[in-house]
């Protein structure tokens, strides 16, 4: 499903990434382990389009990713999900608005639907509709966890992807996370990559 053929990033001197080929197939789960700084979030940020490489090529079931913009990386974008390490809540918006992120801005429901849609994802990861209109920074560290997971998977995606997704979380809520990562991914089916 995903192929990353000699990917190569440098920052300045700093050689981040040189030469990494991968693949992983439809339905597979992927964990790639290292230390700091030895690329795996950058590996995850070229994937997504964030990053652009120096070299190699990222296709997604054959489709090329690297140097897409515009609409047609949106498209692609869009059978991808990420729990970004430090959840990435968009502090402004009510929580349900959060999870609905994605189908909202590519016009997949309307809000009232959103609404509705949102609680059903929450409860999927655990936590109580109560919380769908409240601003994430009132929340605790794990609970924005979820809510990230809520909005990594509320598109449905294909791939998903998890960049740290236990950093900064006591060991139980940790334990917990991971385990709603390893029943989301066997519940949906996806092919999922997790760095750690």
């Amino acid at each position: 499903m995903l192929k990353i053929q000699g990917l190569t990033k440098s920052f300045g001197d700093n050689h981040v990434l040189r030469g990494i080929d991968l693949e992983i197939e439809r339905g597979d789960s992927l964990v790639i382990l290292g230390g700091s700084g030895s690329g795996k979030s950058v590996t995850l940020k070229c994937i997504m389009g964030f990053i652009h490489p120096d070299a190699g090529t990222i296709t997604l079931d054959g489709d090329n990713l690297v140097g897409l913009e515009g609409r047609a990386r949106s498209a692609m974008n869009q059978r991808v999900g990420m729990l970004f390490q430090h959840a990435a809540l968009l502090d402004s918006l009510p929580v349900w608005e959060n999870v609905m992120f994605a189908p909202l801005r590519f016009g997949r429901v309307s809000r009232r639907e959103a609404r509705k849609a949102a609680v059903g994802w929450l409860e999927r990861v655990g936590l109580d509709e109560a919380i769908a209109g409240i601003l994430p920074g009132e929340l605790a560290t794990g609970a924005q966890k979820r809510i990230g997971l809520a909005r990594a998977i509320a598109a449905e995606p294909e791939l998903l992807l998890f960049d740290e997704p236990t950093t900064g979380l006591d060991a139980l809520v940790g334990r917990q996370i991971d385990a709603l990562i390893r029943s989301t991914i066997t519940d949906m089916g996806a092919t999922a990559i997790t760095i750690t």
